[in-house]
């Protein structure tokens, strides 16, 4: 429940709703939209690749994890919630947006670590690939059925004034004030306070350490440099967090700036996004499942290589979209009208839907193949060691995107950069062992 709780989180702000929402209705413009999204996604990864090897470590020494992921759920109450007052117009709506979005994204992800450290305390290591893979995949269903709420009950056309249900928002949200797409916010944080329970209720925790709360920290401090030391002398686990830490940046970029390029490419609003969303969310649940019992029956790295080969053949399909051309020299006929009424559109939608088969796979098959590779009483230093290789550089790939976009003014240069990096990654991850 964990992943069902988190989603919305990921699926309504940092996708499909508020993040295009920021680029079409807050940003002066999309391409500046584009931007300032990636420079906040950017500061989001630095703070993260400082704070989660050190947590991980302190809470191998704690023991529990429960405590730690209340304390981050806590902060992403306060800043998902503090979405709903970026209004357009309003004199700190940008900033509110951006610092609101980034420290959410920090509390969300620190707050996975310590989740994903339970996994070799759960269940054996041939169940890892299945388990991994289904708490995906739920996580995947719990975003789906999100954004079916957002979509059909509160966010509504700006022109038509109805939602895609085809009736006016609930609790009187007004589509002038886009109060359907700020709603996201505290929508997301409320469904993390009602569906994390189970996880408190339920889940056996690790039993507490004899160290008192300060020396616990002063150990977790210790541990990190020695877990990066540990990690360099053991080849395979040291391969696979640098593979890690290049291939998970550009999924990262790839999905803060898929719905932003759907909204500045095509101009498509609530409607076009939720239902991309839908679609997209639902291809994920499938590849999640079928992700996890390919990783136990052949193991997690030719799970991840697949999926890093498609992604990047995603991206340069993407690339050789336009408003009026396909694989770039290829001239379409204008919109038909109704959804997706173009062949662009209508091929970025199911590169998008490529993208949620393959995504699930990748994220889980990568927490399922460290916690084959370390032993378990260590796992959450490596985990934050993990999460440290998936956010040392999460600035970089979204840094290079925001930059690209400023510099060469087109939303084009987004993913022509994160092929590279998908490159990178499925090479420095074929030296890695097969586990």
């Amino acid at each position: 429940m964990f992943d069902w709780a988190c989603q919305p989180f990921f699926t309504l702000v940092t996708t499909f709703v508020f993040a295009p929402y920021f680029a079409a209705a807050l940003a002066p413009d999309p391409v500046a939209g584009q931007s300032l999204w990636g420079f906040a996604t950017a500061a989001a990864g630095l703070v993260l690749a400082f704070l989660s090897p050190i947590l991980g470590s302190i809470a191998d020494a704690t023991g529990p994890k429960k405590p730690w992921i209340a304390s981050c759920g806590l902060v992403l109450f306060v800043s998902s919630f503090a979405l709903w007052y970026a209004a357009p117009g309003g004199a700190h709506a940008i900033p509110v947006a951006l610092v609101g979005f980034a420290v959410g994204t920090v509390a969300v992800e620190v707050a996975a670590v310590f989740n994903n450290a339970m996994i070799p305390h759960l269940v054996p290591p041939e169940r890892f690939g299945r388990l991994s893979g289904t708490g995906w995949a739920i996580g995947y269903l719990g975003g789906l059925v999100s954004l079916v709420i957002v979509l059909g009950f509160l966010a509504a056309d700006s022109e038509t004034g109805k939602t895609f249900f085809g009736i006016h928002p609930l609790f009187g949200l007004d589509p002038a004030m886009r109060e359907g797409d700020r709603i996201t916010g505290p929508l997301s944080a409320v469904w993390f306070l009602i569906f994390i329970l189970p996880l408190f209720l339920f889940t056996t925790d690790i039993a507490r350490s004899t160290l008192r709360v300060r020396d616990a920290v002063k150990k977790g401090f210790l541990q990190v440099k020695s877990t990066i030391a540990d990690a360099r002398r053991h080849e395979s686990v040291g391969r696979f967090l640098l593979a890690n830490m290049v291939y998970q940046d550009a999924l990262v970029a790839l999905f803060a700036f898929g719905g932003i390029y759907g909204a500045g490419v095509f101009g498509w609003e609530a409607t076009e996004l939720g239902v991309f969303g839908i679609l997209l969310t639902v291809t994920g649940t499938i590849g999640a499942l079928i992700g996890g019992r390919l990783d136990d029956a052949f193991g997690a790295k030719p799970v991840i290589l697949g999926a890093i080969v498609v992604l990047a053949c995603v991206c340069l399909g993407v690339l050789s979209l336009g408003r009026d051309h396909i694989f770039f020299v290829i001239a379409t006929a204008p919109p038909s009208g109704g959804l997706y009424g173009s062949v662009p559109e209508k091929m970025f939608l199911a590169l998008g839907l490529v993208i949620g088969a393959v995504a699930g796979p990748l994220q889980a098959s990568s927490r399922s193949m460290l916690a084959r590779l370390v032993p378990a009483r260590e796992a959450g230093r490596y985990f934050g060691l993990l999460a440290l290789s998936g956010k040392v550089t999460s600035f970089l790939a979204p840094l290079a995107v925001a930059t690209a976009t400023w510099l060469f003014d087109t939303q084009a240069a987004g993913p022509a950069v994160l092929i590279a990096f998908f490159g990178v990654g499925g090479l420095l991850l074929r030296g890695v062992k097969r586990v």
